[in-house]
């Protein structure tokens, strides 16, 4: 998203929540941050950026939003880790996954999980779009629960906590925010591609070997 309309789109966000009660306004902020697990285009960063903004105006204390944010998108993280671990295996050995993963590739994901998963999971979390995939292939990794929760915790704490500090701290310099925002998230996404397309050759470099 470019500087202008990463900046229409909060000050179109602030717009609108500005007139909520305190309690639906949790709500909203709540939703956003857990639908973003499901539907990475929800634009959820601008909704936590705007909650900051609020917060500073004294709409909403900022530890409020702050739990709303973190616990949704902690407990969505969550359940796409369970469905991940419940039926990951039984998708990709019986159901349509077959055709995407050998039961080989499978075997070599949990290898992989079992000795990195725990950095990978972390880092990902960053990267736009495939934040949503990762707890699900934790899961399907077979990664520990115990060794899920922190990385979650974590990253929500950093990404999410950085916007709401941010919009707190800029206030209605929404233009500026939405710059640098911008910027980084146009360095996460190019991330993000290279993820793709090593993934991709591991793909297809694994049903070769």
């Amino acid at each position: 998203m470019d500087p202008e309309s990463a900046a229409a789109s909060f000050f179109t966000a602030l717009a609108w929540l500005e007139g909520l009660h305190p309690a639906l306004l949790y709500l909203v902020l709540a939703f956003g941050a857990f639908l973003e697990n499901l539907f990475p285009p929800v634009p959820a960063d601008s909704v936590v950026v705007v909650g900051g903004v609020l917060a500073a105006q004294g709409v909403i204390p900022v530890w409020g939003a702050a739990l709303a944010v973190g616990g949704a998108n902690v407990g969505g993280a969550w359940l796409i880790y369970l469905a991940g671990r419940r039926h990951g295996h039984a998708f990709f050995t019986d159901g349509p996954g077959r055709h995407i993963l050998t039961r080989r590739q499978l075997d070599r994901v949990e290898r992989w999980h079992a000795r990195h998963g725990v950095v990978a999971l972390f880092l990902v979390r960053f990267l736009p779009a495939l934040r949503a995939v990762a707890p699900a292939f934790a899961g399907i990794g077979r990664l520990p629960a115990r060794s899920v929760i922190g990385p979650l915790v974590g990253v929500s704490i950093v990404w999410y906590g950085g916007l709401l500090a941010g919009g707190y701290a800029m206030g209605q310099n929404l233009e500026s925010l939405a710059l640098w925002l911008a910027q980084v998230n146009r360095v996460l996404e190019i991330v993000a591609i290279v993820v793709v397309i090593v993934t991709f050759w591991w793909w297809r470099w694994s049903r070769r070997g």
